[in-house]
């Protein structure tokens, strides 16, 4: 299992900046890849950003350019740089690590969830 843990959120005028933490712990090494994803009220989840475990990373257009993803293996810990934030950025921001399972029959794919770290850019 993995365990993930969000933290950094908080409260920024837009314009401003916050660095978000995503935590992984117990089978690290199932994670294939981590992405940061985002879920403003009355809105579906959407993707922000994703870095595999060779280090490629995607991001939604909407934050390339203003948002960086990346990752200290050495801590288990994978990182959203958010600058020039806006008023549409506020949601809560939620971790997710896609992990590849040897179920001893077989592999299979699972994803582990964070419970969400709040975000909110006041204008």
């Amino acid at each position: 299992q993995v365990q993930l843990v969000e933290s950094g959120g908080g409260l920024v005028q837009a314009g401003g900046s916050l660095r978000l933490s995503c935590a992984a712990s117990g089978s690290t090494f199932s994670i294939k890849a981590t992405g940061w994803y985002r879920q403003a009220p009355g809105k579906q989840r959407e993707l922000v950003a994703v870095i595999s475990s060779g280090g490629s990373t995607n991001y939604v257009d909407s934050v390339k350019g203003r948002f960086t993803i990346s990752r200290d293996n050495a801590n288990n810990t994978v990182y959203l740089q958010m600058n020039s934030l806006k008023s549409e950025d506020t949601a809560v921001y939620y971790c997710r690590a896609n992990c590849l399972i040897d179920g001893g029959w077989g592999t299979y794919e699972y994803d582990y969830w964070g419970p969400g770290t709040q975000v909110t850019v006041s204008s």
